[in-house]
Formats: structure tokens, C-alpha cells, sequence
């Protein structure tokens, strides 16, 4: 609980925002994802501890320097458990993505959503790009496998959405992801910033959707 008392009058400031720990997270796993390397400058490290121990789990080589998290992937991913859990625990705004990573691994991983309901709408847009994945109420059993397919899929949610994305980055051939508004709202400058790093993205109009 948070009690406040007013006042007459209030007095000016200057006040830094930190790093948006989501975000951040997004970014180290597309690190880990496409076997690729960032450094992320301004980020709190304990704000991500709970992401960054999960990713050393799966085999990434992380640097933590002062003002420095530097991530990189390894050639494939190892399975692990992932429980969505209130801060300081996993993000569950960091739980579809980090599916789409374990889709690729090397084994069977358990992801389990303790948060929200309906936290796996991305999963059969997953499947259509190769995933291999059960659902059975707020636990998804994730069956690595080799390789992802490009295809055409739909973003049910932000985050649904970025998974979708992520997993576009590590599949063969190329996708197209439909209901890009959901991430406009959640990631500012996004095809910018994935540019930078090397991404092929681009955006365009909608497309009717066709078969893989």
C-alpha cells in the first residue's frame, strides 16, 4: 500500500527513466534466438537477473560490465524450465518469446504461465512456422527442433506478436506477420532497431493471408 499526503504546492525535478526491462529482455533473447551478439547499454542488470539466468541455462555467454549487458547466443539453444512469475521472477511479458527461442532447442522444455490466462494464443502460429508444441492449460511442453519455416502468420497480442517476430529472425525462408499494430504499441523505432543489428524487416501493407 502506498499512502500519499498532499501538499500546496509541489517543486520541480529532473528525474532518468530507466530501461524498459521488457524491451531489454526482447533484445537478449533475439540474441540468443539467432546465435547473434548484442550489447545493451543503460539497462539495470537486476531489473533482468530472472532473464538473464534463464538465458544462461539455455547456453548464452553473458558480460555484465558497468552500464554494459552483453549477450551472445550459442549455436543452438539448451532446453530449460520457465515459470511466469510475478517480479522479481521471469517476466510473464517475456514468457512468449523466450518459447519461440525454446522451440529451437536441443531437447523438450517446460514453459509455465502463473500469471494471466490465455498467454498461449501464439502457439499455433508457432506450429505453422514447425514448432512443436502442447498446450495443457497454463503449461506448454516445447519439443526443440532443428529448424523453423518461414510462413505467414498473425500476431494475436504484443507479445504473442514478438515471438512471432523472433522466431521469423531464426526460421529458413521469410515470413510475413500480420497485426504488426499490436507491436507499434509495446516497441518504439522496432524495425529500425532490429535493422541495426543485421535483421532483415521491413514493413508493408496487409496481405490476405494464404497457406503455407
Amino acid at each position: 500500500m502506498i499512502r500519499i499526503e498532499g501538499k500546496e504546492r509541489l517543486r520541480g525535478t529532473s528525474w532518468q527513466l530507466c530501461a524498459d526491462r521488457i524491451e531489454v529482455g526482447t533484445y537478449m533473447i533475439a540474441a540468443g534466438i539467432t546465435g547473434g551478439e548484442i550489447e545493451i547499454y543503460g539497462a539495470h542488470e537486476h531489473h533482468v537477473a530472472a532473464v538473464l539466468g534463464k538465458l544462461l541455462e539455455t547456453g548464452c555467454k553473458i558480460v555484465r560490465e558497468s552500464g554494459l549487458i552483453k549477450v551472445t547466443g550459442p549455436s543452438r539453444p539448451k532446453p530449460v524450465c520457465v515459470y511466469a512469475l510475478p517480479y522479481p521472477g521471469f517476466p510473464t511479458d517475456l514468457q512468449q518469446q523466450i518459447m519461440a527461442l525454446l522451440s529451437l532447442a536441443e531437447g523438450t522444455s517446460l514453459v509455465v504461465e502463473t500469471v494471466f490466462n490465455d498467454r498461449f494464443r501464439h502457439v499455433d502460429e508457432l506450429r505453422r512456422m514447425g514448432a512443436d508444441i502442447k498446450v495443457e492449460g497454463r503449461s506448454a511442453l516445447v519439443r526443440g527442433v532443428k529448424q523453423l519455416s518461414g510462413a505467414q502468420v498473425e500476431a494475436p497480442d504484443l507479445r504473442g506478436g514478438m515471438a512471432l517476430l523472433l522466431a521469423s529472425l531464426a526460421a529458413k525462408g521469410e515470413s510475413v506477420i500480420k497485426g504488426t499494430e499490436h507491436l507499434d504499441r509495446g516497441y518504439e523505432n522496432l524495425v529500425e532497431k532490429f535493422r541495426s543489428l543485421g535483421a532483415h524487416v521491413r514493413l508493408q501493407e496487409d496481405a490476405p493471408r494464404g497457406e503455407n
